[in-house]
């Protein structure tokens, strides 16, 4: 198109005449300078710049040679062709081009004056700007679409795919002369439409580059999370296990939630849920250095509560600002049920065989950290064909609602789960409505003690016998454990070992021990448990006993020949003192 004949106009804005009266007309340029256009009323557009004329200076002021330069001066190429966006002009109901700037043609190519948008500027249909313009053109109100990708579109040789914020803002465009040709001709004024092009490629590169940082700073917080967690839990004889843990948020920080499965010897087996409050590393560490401390004070077998009491200690020597929340339970087959203690964590839920869920009761004191106060044990039964499960509330804690809403629906889920452990974390996950924008961390526990019936049955028993009388009370021991191992079945070497196991420790509880003892068997699919109890509270260790030394050897010797062996207190006062023997497998 030919500029010397067009020009464009935004709506509200004051168009003054290109020459006025005491001055010199402007200087020639490349394209006509901008028309005169009343301001609509109401409009609040700001009048060009001008120089005062002469009848507005004062008769006694010189009048200056040369008259400054003007807005009004300037053509609608001189404003926009100099600038780096992309610029084009586009008027009537098919879009017709008026004008491109150089930095558009640079992008685009030269388009020629008075095509249609949609055949000679298929970019702008590329990338979903066509529609906008119709939109903007009715309406009359600017619109705007953001990061819109240009292949080619950055840098000085195209290299590089560009980014561009396009705003649309309507026009009007006038004529000012005889049109140049009949495919440019329109009847003046005429709406158009105004598309300026913001290269926004460096921040949305930017953006880019964060978010790749943000998301690699995620991975490495995950793993670090991951790689303070149980890789791989323990499978006690007697339950099924599995949990599972999911990151909360789309941050770098990580959180302080963790479980873990501690076998305990004797067929018993911990388990423990937690949660460090808060976010990010520090609440990690301070994770790390509980789960690590838990195992520690799991090895001395010490009552549920007990451990927490350690722990609340340890917690403050860790860091006074940070608390956590813990729940620390022991199951045993012989009793079958669940003892546990609570430190400000959320109930245990149990589901019975027929589908009941029940809240453990909640013998709970404060968060780990916080001190002065003493914890206690409860306990909840949890024989076979039960269920648990242990969780952090992220899983059931929402902003809008009381978290005891979230327990409840987790109770009504739970009725519902079933199948295998991993199973039914992923149906309380999915109930929860639970999923990776999920904004909290969440650790889920499960556990279950399977009814066991056919050929699984045959591989579990149990045989006890109460130790009466004095010194007769060893043969008898003896002569019992003989004829269970024979019943059971085993070879004659693992039958011997067993009777020699059970011959030493019953002695040593008959010499050290007080009444009431009992002789305990027990066999699983993995290994032989042999177990004593009496009414004396020390606990045995193992010493080297001297050549001299007539007693002092029976511990020795039940550490020498079986697969492990321990000692702890009882709940009513006194002492068990066990050993395994592992099975061979096949």
């Amino acid at each position: 198109m030919i500029f010397t004949r067009w020009s464009a106009k935004l709506p509200g804005t004051q168009r003054r005449a290109a020459a006025r009266s005491g001055r010199a007309a402007p200087r020639a340029v490349a394209a006509a300078p901008l028309a005169d256009a009343p301001a609509a009323p109401g409009s609040g557009s700001v009048p060009a710049a001008r120089a005062e004329g002469a009848a507005d200076r004062a008769a006694d002021e010189p009048v200056p040679a040369t008259a400054p330069p003007t807005v009004d001066a300037l053509s609608v190429h001189d404003i926009l062709g100099t600038l780096p966006a992309l610029v084009a002009v586009v008027y009537g109901p098919e879009h017709r081009i008026a004008y491109v700037n150089g930095a558009y043609a640079s992008v685009f190519g030269p388009r020629p004056a008075g095509r249609t948008a949609r055949e000679a500027l298929p970019e702008l249909d590329e990338l979903g700007l066509l529609p906008l313009l119709d939109q903007v053109l009715r309406g009359g109100t600017p619109r705007t679409v953001k990061s819109r990708r240009v292949p080619g579109g950055a840098g000085p040789d195209g290299s590089r795919d560009g980014y561009y914020t396009f705003t649309c803002t309507p026009i009007e465009v006038t004529d000012s002369g005889p049109a140049p040709g009949p495919e440019a001709a329109c009847g003046a004024p005429h709406h158009g439409v105004l598309i300026f092009g913001a290269d926004v490629t460096d921040q949305i590169e930017s953006a880019e580059r964060l978010r790749v940082s943000e998301a690699r700073q995620r991975a490495a917080a995950v793993t670090l999370q991951r790689s303070l967690l149980p890789q791989e839990l323990e499978q006690p004889d007697d339950l099924r296990v599995a949990a599972t843990y999911q990151p909360g948020g789309t941050d770098a920080a990580v959180g302080g939630d963790w479980y873990d499965v501690i076998t305990l010897g004797a067929g018993r087996t911990a388990l423990v849920i937690g949660d460090v409050m808060g976010r990010g590393v520090r609440a990690a560490a301070v994770m790390g250095q509980l789960r690590t401390a838990v195992r520690a004070y799991a090895r001395l077998d010490l009552p549920p509560h007990e451990v927490l009491q350690l722990l609340d200690g340890l917690a403050a020597e860790i860091d006074a600002s940070q608390i956590a929340t813990c729940v620390y339970a022991v199951h045993d087959p012989n009793e079958g049920r669940l003892v546990y203690a609570s430190a400000g964590h959320l109930p245990i839920l149990v589901r019975d065989p027929d589908g009941a869920v029940r809240r453990a009761a909640e013998p709970t004191g404060p968060p780990l950290g916080t001190g002065g106060w003493l914890h206690t044990s409860g306990s909840v039964p949890f024989g076979p064909g039960c269920s648990a499960v242990l969780y952090t509330d992220g899983l059931v804690e929402r902003r809008d609602k009381d978290i005891d809403d979230g327990v409840e629906a987790l109770e009504r889920a739970l009725s519902g789960a079933t199948g295998a452990p991993d199973i039914v974390c992923d149906r309380l996950l999915r109930s929860l409505g639970i999923t990776a924008a999920h904004d909290d961390d969440v650790a889920i526990l499960t556990l279950q003690h399977p009814e066991r019936t056919g050929h699984d049955a045959e591989l579990f028993h149990n045989a006890a016998l109460e130790l009466h009388g004095g010194t007769e009370a060893a043969p008898r021991a003896r002569a019992f454990a003989s004829g269970v191992l024979t019943s059971w079945r085993f070879a004659p070497e693992l039958h011997d070992l067993g009777v020699l196991a059970v011959s030493e420790l019953v002695a040593n509880s008959l010499q050290h021990g007080t009444p009431p003892m009992r002789l305990r068997l027990r066999r699983t699919d993995r290994r032989l448990i042999i177990e004593v109890t009496d009414g004396d509270d020390h606990l045995p260790r193992r010493r080297r006993a001297e050549p001299a030394d007539e007693a002092g050897r029976g511990i020795s010797i039940v550490a020498t020949i079986a697969s492990s062996w321990g000692s702890r207190r009882t709940p009513g006062g006194g002492k068990a003192v066990w050993c395994e023997f592992a099975l061979p497998r096949g």
